[in-house]
């Protein structure tokens, strides 16, 4: 069974929502979030990415940084811009970007089945990561990001979201300066609240989507905890950690696009005769025609022209959940082999770009000069990612990008 439950959550009074609510700590680079904050004193950056009141050169892992985020939450906490909820609540909190929408439901999550792997994985995570998130919790005593969950879907579930949604305006409803509206409901009445205890406490497993070093650092946090606390009954704060769980059919998924600086000391006309030896090649006179419609069909930008390739059926194994990935193939058909990237996590030849950019930042950066080329894939599908947990197997890095994004500071977690 997955074990949830209801918390008393400190968030925003709904006046201030809108400046609170802010991008996740690891969307944004320091001095992005610099600017993006310099006058919003209430911007939740100032909590998640506390380096950005500190002098520039400041190491982001310092113990001032920390003690700055502590300190930055507790004046908003005087302040009145986050109130804590006086009995425990679940929230169903809706994203809308453009035309897709998502609901899904605010709880904290049982740091037992993350460790027994009732809450699934598919990443692997970086010790410096951990390592940082887990201080930012124990210094700050809260947890203040969510993890973005996803189970498989459930009509009583999604019923009864859509009937909240349904029978009473929001507490909290604002839309950002991106354009992505972000909608709260607190979920507050007892019987209620033990209905979606008890409909998730049939499931076998829940999937971590996106949050993995938020997970593992929360989880780690309460391993420090309890070693404090040797007493502890297990129904303490520190052993859950914040999540917002979403029905399968809701996520919504984009390409996570690759440039690589160099062909490898290849010239072009090298490497276009190897490609040909592993896709059909067909040169197309825009970035429009270039996007991949389909799975194995990629975008290659290279000395400003575009191609459309095929990958060649050998190429693709099937009956492997990682194997038949878009970014497997491509990996093993030509990152690997032909450039030379064979730990895309620690290579600096790679990097990696979020498909809500499209194509046209592909081509920018290419014609930059920085980037020599640059590879457009199709979509990870969902079923793809949670047969790759169930599997128990990791995906290659930079997977998925998923859209919208939750914001940090709608609901946090306090450990206390």
């Amino acid at each position: 069974m997955v074990r949830i439950k209801p918390f008393k959550g400190l968030r925003p009074t709904p006046e201030f929502a809108s400046r609170v609510a802010s991008p996740p700590y690891d969307v944004l680079s320091a001095d992005e979030a610099r600017e993006m904050a310099k006058t919003n004193p209430h911007s939740f950056l100032h909590v998640v990415k506390p380096e950005i009141d500190l002098p520039v050169e400041t190491d982001p892992y310092s113990d001032a940084v920390y003690a700055k985020a502590a300190e930055n939450l507790t004046k908003l906490r005087r302040d009145g811009v986050l109130k804590q909820d006086d009995t425990e609540c679940y929230y169903i909190y809706q994203i809308q970007m453009g035309d897709h929408i998502q609901t899904g439901l605010v709880a904290v999550a049982s740091v037992d089945n993350y460790n027994d792997n009732k809450i699934k994985k598919h990443e692997f995570t970086r010790q410096a990561k951990e390592d940082d998130r887990t201080r930012h919790i124990l210094t700050s005593k809260v947890q203040a990001g969510p993890v973005f969950c996803v189970f498989r879907r459930d009509q009583e579930l999604s019923d009864v979201f859509q009937q909240i949604v349904a029978a009473a305006p929001p507490e909290i409803s604002f839309t950002a300066d991106d354009g992505v509206a972000h909608t709260l409901w607190p979920v507050c009445d007892s019987k209620l609240c033990d209905r979606f205890t008890s409909a998730f406490a049939r499931f076998k497993e829940i999937y971590i989507a996106d949050g993995h070093h938020r997970s593992a650092a929360a989880a780690r946090a309460a391993e420090e905890m309890r070693a404090i606390n040797p007493d502890f009954t297990g129904d303490e704060e520190f052993n859950y950690f914040l999540t917002v769980i979403f029905p399968d059919d809701h996520l919504q998924i984009m390409a996570y696009n690759r440039v690589v600086a160099d062909l490898n000391d290849m010239r072009v006309e090298q490497f276009m005769v190897r490609i040909h030896e592993r896709f059909e090649v067909e040169q197309v006179s825009s970035r429009a025609d270039a996007e991949p419609t389909k799975p194995y069909d990629y975008g290659m930008y290279v000395d400003r022209v575009w191609y459309r390739l095929t990958a060649r059926p050998e190429l693709i194994n099937p009956d492997d959940p990682v194997e038949s990935l878009d970014i497997q193939v491509l990996s093993k058909a030509v990152l690997q082999p032909l450039l030379g990237i064979e730990n895309p996590r620690t290579d600096p030849r790679i990097d990696f770009v979020g498909g809500i950019r499209g194509l046209a930042e592909l081509e920018k950066l290419v014609n930059s000069g920085k980037w020599k080329i640059a590879f457009a894939l199709h979509p990870t599908s969902v079923e793809q990612l949670l047969t790759v947990a169930d599997a128990d197997k990791v995906m290659p890095p930079k997977s998925t990008w998923f859209e919208p994004k939750l914001r940090s500071g709608m609901v946090v977690h306090s450990i206390e």
